[in-house]
């Protein structure tokens, strides 16, 4: 099954070079390319990609407006040339589901792009260590951490659920994942782990 693609990049050699470079691998699709990050979410809607691969410094609205913009509608991953420790944490609790470095290979980035697109959390390993100090939540879905951040609150199902816009059975699913994830064994001690991962 080929993943769908929109591209971001405020210049648009970049935006022709990575087209060229993904049109030669079977597994992803260029739906749709663009220099505006405001039009992330739109563009994503109309053309029903699968994933969004963003630049993260850009005039208007940047890297971390677009993962904003696109979470939870449509993963996100970051591909830039910033290995700024701030940036990466801050993309990354935006919801970002993975961080790149620019000069990754075309093979790495198609990689990259499918496993986002499966619900991956993908880390350039030159920046993982910025993640380092919360190992417990790289292991996490980007829906995984949404949860985890309001388990870690105090939050009940029916709390999570609303504030997510996700059907009660399906957060009482994504708990379970994290309790088997975390080797937690009831709720309470999830949450305590949480909240200390998390830095709460």
């Amino acid at each position: 099954m080929t993943t769908r693609a929109l591209l971001i990049d405020d210049h648009e050699m970049l935006l022709r070079g990575l087209r060229l470079i993904l049109d030669t691998n079977d597994r992803v699709e260029v739906a749709a390319t663009t220099t505006d990050g405001a039009e992330a979410l739109n563009l994503a809607r109309r053309y029903n990609v699968d994933v969004v691969v963003t630049d993260a410094a850009m005039p208007g609205t940047d890297g971390l407006g677009v993962v904003r913009t696109c979470k939870p509608h449509v993963p996100t991953l970051v591909l830039t040339t910033f290995d700024d420790a701030n940036l990466v944490k801050d993309l990354l609790d935006a919801g970002a589901s993975g961080y790149l470095l620019k000069d990754v290979s075309p093979e790495e980035l198609a990689n990259a792009i499918v496993a986002t697109a499966q619900g991956g959390l993908v880390l350039d390993p030159r920046i993982a260590r910025y993640a380092a100090g919360n190992p417990q939540l790289a292991i996490l879905t980007p829906t995984e951490r949404s949860v985890a951040e309001k388990v870690a609150r105090g939050m009940s199902n029916q709390e999570i659920a609303g504030a997510l816009f996700l059907a009660e059975g399906t957060v009482k699913n994504h708990v379970s994942a994290l309790l088997r994830k975390l080797k937690a064994r009831d709720r309470t001690v999830l949450a305590l782990r949480l909240a200390k991962a998390l830095g709460l």
